[in-house]
């Protein structure tokens, strides 16, 4: 007889916890990634440390006027041989209307923060399967701008020495701009490539245009960002090259949602089932260590008739009774046919019902008539 050849089980042994470890940690990552429902404080306090950071940041970054001097004349050279180089023809056209341009003034400085915190909170209560994915590309477009506010240093058309551009926040003294007036101080007004007023107002304008159910609330969607653009254009804080940067910056943020979700925000659920409540589906709440379990079926969550007295409160029961036995009696309780439910006669033999009986026939006793 020859050997018998034996496989060791090292090999298995060692494969087996490295597959559960790579199966568990695979599972804990879907589950980071899968949507959920957003908590109000959190997000408050989230958006509040992010823009603390944003300005920070951004106002952190050094004004190299020289070089976003230079910056500016060669995107200034670039336009003019593009053809596109009109945002001095349109800023002087607009100043010109006075009304017209002191409400972009205003607009450019409240409604760049106002409309979006106001999607955000539609996001929150409307469709808060979608609210982390779509908020995820807002802060990843913000994120990339700050690096290009740190690597592109680039001045605004109005602080370009010997040009015609108006500043027009300083000639109709009105509080439009963090960077001019006696604001400016507070603002690098070196910042301007890429522009964050097309960043954040297309981020608003796609979101209501996917999401909104009304034709015209869609449509505004769609209006907000092209106004904004004029706005940038006339007021002499931005050109038409800031508004392509703010646009690659928000193709990133969407970029960044994709990649972490699987799908575009848009596509994802409109809601989500809430992680916290799925240990109780009666109450919605999960269920605590010290809570007992709850009856399993609904005739125990209900009280079955036999349990009931005449009055309806449920009968109490001796360890180990049957149903229909209340502590201290004897024999089971029955009803005779014909009584009305819960009216029982103590001493009487269970009711029987022999093979083939119709539901509801019953026969008192054995051997005794029907």
């Amino acid at each position: 007889m020859g050997d018998s050849t034996v496989t060791p089980l090292e090999g298995r042994d060692q494969a087996l916890p490295q597959a559960v470890t790579a199966r568990t940690r695979r599972r804990r990552l879907e589950r980071v990634r899968s949507p959920r429902r957003p908590r109000l404080w959190f997000e408050i306090l989230l958006i509040a440390v992010s823009y603390w950071v944003y300005s920070l940041v951004r106002n952190a970054v050094p004004e190299q006027r020289s070089e976003a001097l230079r910056n500016t004349d060669w995107i200034w050279r670039v336009e003019h041989g593009l053809g596109i180089a009109v945002e001095e023809s349109v800023n002087h056209a607009v100043n010109s209307v006075t009304w017209l341009i002191v409400s972009m003034n205003y607009y450019y400085a409240t409604l760049h923060f106002a409309v979006t915190l106001v999607v955000l909170v539609w996001l929150y209560r409307s469709h808060p399967g979608r609210y982390a994915a779509t908020r995820l590309v807002l802060f990843a477009t913000t994120a990339v701008a700050l690096v290009g506010y740190y690597l592109y240093p680039l001045a605004p058309p109005r602080l370009m020495p010997g040009s015609g551009f108006v500043d027009t926040v300083m000639v109709h003294q009105t509080w439009g701009s963090m960077a001019s007036g006696d604001l400016k101080h507070m603002s690098n007004q070196y910042a301007a490539m890429p522009s964050m007023h097309i960043g954040w107002s297309v981020w608003c304008g796609l979101t209501v245009f996917a999401l909104a159910r009304l034709p015209w609330v869609r449509v505004l969607g769609l209006l907000y960002p092209t106004a904004t653009l004029m706005v940038i254009v006339a007021t002499a804080n931005h050109f038409w090259l800031d508004a392509v940067g703010g646009l690659l910056c928000l193709a990133f943020g969407f970029a960044v949602a994709r990649l972490w979700y699987g799908a575009l925000p848009y596509a994802l659920p409109r809601t989500v089932p809430d992680t916290r409540r799925d240990g109780d589906r009666t109450t919605g709440r999960p269920r605590r260590p010290w809570q007992g379990r709850r009856a399993a079926t609904p005739r125990d969550r209900a009280g079955s008739p036999d349990t009931r007295t005449p009055d309806g409160s449920p009968l109490a029961r001796t360890p180990g009774g049957a149903p229909g036995t209340r502590e201290g009696d004897g024999p089971p309780h029955t009803r005779p046919p014909g009584d009305p439910p819960g009216v029982c006669t103590p001493g009487d033999p269970p009711d029987v019902r022999t093979p083939g009986d119709p539901p509801g026939a019953r026969s008192v006793g054995r051997g005794t008539d029907r």
